[in-house]
């Protein structure tokens, strides 16, 4: 019968508090920044939901192309050599609404009759819509949820007898990390998983100019700033988030978003432009008292990374982290891959 359990929350920092100290120390920087975490108040969940559907954001759908197609695949290749059962228990990293999971959950239930999955992430409202939208579509499986801050804490892994851990990380989400951050969440993950366990992590792939791919640097700076201006107001809704909950007094109508590829990096970058030179303050807060911070015209934000990938370069990651390739699907104009790894 499916079930779901939530696991207790362990008590977070105060969100007022983080927001407070993200700003005070990223706005005085040289060059100025935010964290994309910040982007993710109601309002921003909701657009970055509306970016996944945009005809220009070609990450999410075809991701789940990969998936529909692979998927039994997938499943079958992480499941070999795991002893005379081969189950699998699903733990997904950053699991958010799980709209593109189902279909991992449907072939691993298709596989083995039934399957537990672990959904990880830090929106408890993202993994109760998750768990609505599973056990209503999906007879078999057993929902675990777990509100947890992967990338410095513990995973709430659930070993079950007879049974290997396959951890998801999609969506490319490991691409919004800097290369030493990325390989320490992997290395984080690793150190929780034994010898034999696999990882699926997906990865957008950097524009190559081949014969075979459409993935061309254009294709790539239209996913990020596309034509209805929707990733706009998602950029510029941080700053008037800051304006709610801090009470700083941006002019959000005094700023641009720009979005640019950088080559030498192999990453989109994600900025707000000032369009005139101007200045905002931030009142006094637990963080520390009132500062002004002042912008010159042209000067910028810097909101987001999104690094883009060769396979050579996710084998080198993995490899980093003690992980070793095992295999790996793309979609027919080799936009995006998944690349499934054991841990050695």
């Amino acid at each position: 019968m499916p079930s779901t359990t939530f696991a207790p929350e362990s008590t977070p920092i105060s969100t007022i508090e983080a927001i407070a100290h993200e700003a005070r120390v990223g706005l005085s920087a040289t060059p100025k920044t935010l964290s994309p975490w910040l982007f993710y108040d109601e309002a921003g969940s909701r657009l970055f939901e509306e970016i996944t559907e945009l005809p220009e954001y070609y990450l999410t759908r075809t991701e789940r192309s990969i998936f529909a197609a692979h998927a039994g695949d997938i499943l079958q290749e992480a499941a070999r050599n795991q002893g005379p059962a081969g189950k699998l228990t699903l733990i997904e990293l950053g699991a958010g609404t799980a709209t593109k999971t189902g279909i991992l959950l449907a072939a691993a239930v298709r596989q083995q009759g039934s399957v537990v999955y672990q959904p990880v992430d830090v929106s408890e409202t993202a993994l109760a819509e998750a768990t609505d939208n599973i056990l209503s579509s999906i007879p078999g499986v057993t929902v675990r949820v777990q509100v947890a801050d992967y990338t410095r804490e513990a995973l709430p892994l659930n070993r079950l007898a007879n049974t290997r851990t396959l951890a998801l990380y999609i969506g490319s989400s490991i691409g919004n990390f800097a290369p030493e951050d990325a390989r320490d969440v992997l290395r984080n993950l690793r150190a929780q998983l034994l010898p034999g366990d696999t990882l699926l992590l997906g990865t957008d792939l950097a524009p190559s100019g081949g014969p075979n791919t459409n993935k061309t640097v254009a294709t790539l700076l239209a996913a990020y700033d596309d034509a209805a201006g929707t990733t706009a107001a998602f950029n510029l809704n941080v700053l008037t988030r800051l304006n709610r909950d801090l009470g700083t007094d941006f002019d959000v109508e005094n700023f641009r978003h720009r979005a640019c590829w950088n080559p030498t990096q192999s990453r989109i970058e994600m900025h707000l432009e000032s369009l005139a030179a101007q200045r905002i303050h931030i009142p006094a807060n637990s963080s520390g008292p009132a500062l002004t911070i002042d912008f010159t015209q042209g000067e910028s934000i810097h909101t987001e990374n999104s690094y883009k990938f060769t396979t050579s370069a996710v084998e080198a990651l993995l490899a980093s982290a003690n992980f070793k390739t095992t295999k790996s699907w793309q979609d027919p104009q080799h936009l995006f891959a998944v690349t499934l790894a054991t841990a050695i």
